[in-house]
């Protein structure tokens, strides 16, 4: 069985076309419908569901990947409301609370709690399931050319897809960013998240000059970050993964079963434990979890695992509580004396740290994304969960709901805060007429005041309707445009001589 590559890495990710009948929506029951339910449903089906942005998605025979694209899109949303929870919180430097262990300076939030801060401010390992799922998708369909030995359409389809790949990740990037510049000179609304230019040729300039250098991804020095949206220093990065992918492909194409297996482990180890490249032992990591799943398949797995086949109802649910647990490493200071300093972790935890890791967070993210990953889809509730139309929506506009996130944040979501009462200095001189005008409830929960909810009543919709439009008229276009760039770039098949 071939598997399926995910949403994000598909010539054509889309779910599904056009409305649902109504049959999609009807459970076969043998009991009488009441007339009652009758209305209910009617209601629903007039007033209701086209109101719903995923009631559009048909119930798909889901794909043995399906979950995946669930986990993606959830992710998605984990980064989003990790990055509210910072820029309204930052006000009364709450942002440094959320981001460390639960009892950190003696304040203990429910927020900071351990396995439920990873739903406050879990952005940095839902960026850690991402490697983990591209490793994985990426890698599906040429380790199925692989182990089937098919040598010829494996180069045909690593040539395709890292011809694509660059594309796939930078047109979007390039769209969105450049409509987001051009909206401050065109509409005049500014964010002070950004120092925008006296005049759009100037921001033009800028703009470009900033991107190429932010897209070579083997550049050696100057800022990581684009200053027209610094949520997006992870897109370079999947691009250097992906390329770590594909060689390694390509190198161990002739290789057995075991010495492949054995190369994966090998690369995992030289990318945490000698060099530091995290990102790089999350991509192959996930393509080791595709490797296997694919192997268990054929039924092919090593024997040195399929001896743990009676424990797997203790091993998972075990591996994914722990996966939690090390998701909510504390993220603020990059020195290990902090974690080693903080309740939860201990010298204990701090001592596993490679010395190779610069930023130690990566370490404990590395291992809490494989068990959560690994995991989900050996618990059927988990992955029933990211199987529902909910999750595959999400799935769909993930990659527009990361890239539009921010700037949505910083003019609807800057302002709306600063109405509620999260008042900063530059709300005083750049939108003093929001300031406290509809001032809202600080009372409650860190991360769940009313002044902080409400306004994610308007902020969540909207970013979720011009994510829906990215996807339709951005995302999917650059996929078929990059496909189209390299269809043409294509030569004439060389003819042998006789």
């Amino acid at each position: 069985m071939a598997p399926q590559l995910g949403l994000l890495d598909q010539e054509d990710y889309r779910i599904g076309n056009g409305d649902l009948d109504d049959k999609d929506w009807k459970i076969e029951s043998t009991t009488t419908t009441t007339t009652t339910t009758a209305q209910t449903g009617a209601i629903y089906g007039k007033y209701v569901k086209p109101l719903l942005p995923w009631s559009d998605l048909p119930a798909p025979k889901l794909r043995r990947t399906a979950y995946l694209d669930g986990l993606r899109g959830f992710a998605a949303f984990i980064v989003y409301w990790h990055h509210q929870n910072l820029w309204a919180h930052d006000t009364y430097e709450l942002g440094k609370v959320l981001e460390n262990s639960f009892g950190y300076q003696g304040k203990y939030y429910f927020a900071c709690m351990h396995g439920f801060r990873t739903f406050f401010t879990g952005g940095h390992i839902a960026v850690s399931v991402f490697f983990i799922i591209s490793g994985y998708v990426l890698s599906a369909k040429p380790l199925t050319l692989i182990q089937a030995g098919d040598t010829v359409k494996l180069g045909d389809n690593i040539a395709s897809a890292l011809f694509r790949r660059w594309l796939r990740l930078f047109l979007p990037l390039i769209a969105t960013t450049f409509l987001w510049m051009t909206s401050w000179h065109l509409f005049g609304i500014w964010s002070p998240a950004v120092k925008a230019e006296r005049t759009w040729w100037d921001e033009l300039w800028k703009w470009y000059y900033e991107f190429k250098n932010f897209s070579f991804v083997f550049r050696t020095g100057g800022d990581p970050w684009l200053s027209y949206n610094f949520h997006l220093w992870s897109i370079p990065v999947e691009m250097k993964g992906s390329i770590a992918i594909y060689t390694a492909l390509l190198a161990l194409s002739r290789s057995g079963k075991n010495q492949r297996l054995l190369s994966w482990v090998a690369l995992i180890i030289y990318f945490m434990w000698i060099a530091d490249g995290w990102y790089g032992a999350m991509f192959i990591a996930g393509m080791l979890l595709s490797d296997l799943d694919l192997l268990a398949i054929s039924g092919d797995l090593p024997s040195i695992i399929t001896r743990f086949e009676p424990y797997k109802d203790i091993i998972y649910p075990v591996l994914f509580t722990i996966g939690i647990y090390l998701s909510g490493v504390p993220s603020h200071s990059l020195d290990v004396k902090d974690l080693a300093a903080s309740p939860g972790w201990g010298p204990f935890m701090a001592w596993f740290k490679p010395q190779a890791v610069f930023d130690y967070k990566w370490f404990y993210l590395f291992w809490a994304a494989i068990f959560i990953t690994v995991s989900i889809p050996r618990i059927s509730a988990l992955k029933a969960f990211f199987e529902t139309r909910f999750c595959q929506y999400l799935g769909k506009i993930s990659f527009a709901l990361y890239l539009c996130h921010g700037p949505i944040l910083w003019t609807l979501g800057d302002r709306l805060y600063a109405a509620a009462g999260f008042v900063k200095e530059t709300h005083i001189q750049h939108i003093p007429n929001w300031v406290n005008k509809l001032p809202l409830s600080h009372a409650g929960p860190l991360g769940l005041e009313p002044a902080f909810l409400l306004p994610n009543l308007v902020i969540l919709p909207v970013t979720f309707y011009i994510a829906d439009l990215a996807t339709r008229y951005i995302d999917e276009p650059s996929v078929r445009i990059a496909q189209w760039i390299y269809n043409k770039s294509l030569g004439r098949p060389p003819q042998l001589k006789v």
